[in-house]
């Protein structure tokens, strides 16, 4: 099952006076994406915080093909491209949603930790999880 691209608007706020989104943003809207596939999954940041595991961002990159302006709307699709039951990897490709063109292109790492800071294995703590992850990492190939 692939995930369903998440759209967002690009409102005012987030341009330059040329109404252009200014460069930031792209990193929030990846975010929000993350977000909606993690619960996609069913494994939102609010389940996995209920069971203490914490979800940090470990690096982030972007590279920008094209302007969005105000009052564009992107789809961003997001691929699970790497998963070691600690750790994934994803990326990022965001389309105007009326032309299909090539806006933004990125990549996410991330890890799982407990509240003190300690990596946590999805494999052994959470095994329902982990097969969850791993079908989605092994459809993106």
């Amino acid at each position: 099952m692939a995930f369903c691209p998440y759209r967002h608007k690009a409102q005012y706020y987030e341009t330059d006076t040329m109404k252009i989104v200014h460069h930031s943003n792209y990193i929030r809207w990846m975010e929000e994406a993350r977000v909606d596939m993690l619960e996609q999954m069913q494994l939102g940041y609010d389940v996995m915080e209920r069971e203490g595991i914490l979800s940090p961002v470990l690096s982030v990159s972007c590279c920008y093909k094209s302007m969005t302006r105000f009052p564009e709307t992107v789809e961003i699709c997001v691929r699970l491209r790497r998963y070691t039951g600690v750790r994934f990897e994803l990326s990022y490709e965001m389309r105007d949603s009326a032309t299909g063109v090539l806006r933004c292109t990125g990549e996410s790492a991330h890890c799982f930790i407990d509240a003190s800071g300690a990596p946590i294995s999805l494999k052994r703590k959470f095994p329902a999880w982990d097969a969850l992850f791993r079908s989605h990492a092994e459809e993106s190939r």
